[in-house]
């Protein structure tokens, strides 16, 4: 399954890299062309994706994930989209 991951990390103590590692850990290929936004393939329930994620987060901290499907528009450039429909959409 797809997944667009979306967050804010509002708290400044909150680990940035950590949060960001266990949403790669979960995936099986993934992209972040945006500040504070992942696309990823992984095998796993939204409820699990969450559940590696939210541990790490701050009442301050908001997360968003959410299946995505293959009707999508954009504003990417051509290598971009290139890499979302080979890795991420294939």
């Amino acid at each position: 399954m797809v997944y667009l991951v979306v967050y804010d990390l509002n708290n400044p103590n909150t680990p940035r890299k950590e949060v960001e590692q266990a949403i790669k850990q979960v995936a099986t290929s993934w992209c972040s062309f945006w500040k504070s936004a992942y696309l990823i393939r992984s095998g796993l329930p939204s409820s699990q994706i969450i559940g590696k994620i939210q541990p790490l987060l701050d009442n301050a901290d908001r997360l968003f994930i959410v299946e995505s499907t293959r009707d999508y528009q954009g504003w990417l450039t051509d290598e971009q989209w290139s890499f979302v429909e080979k890795n991420i959409y294939r």
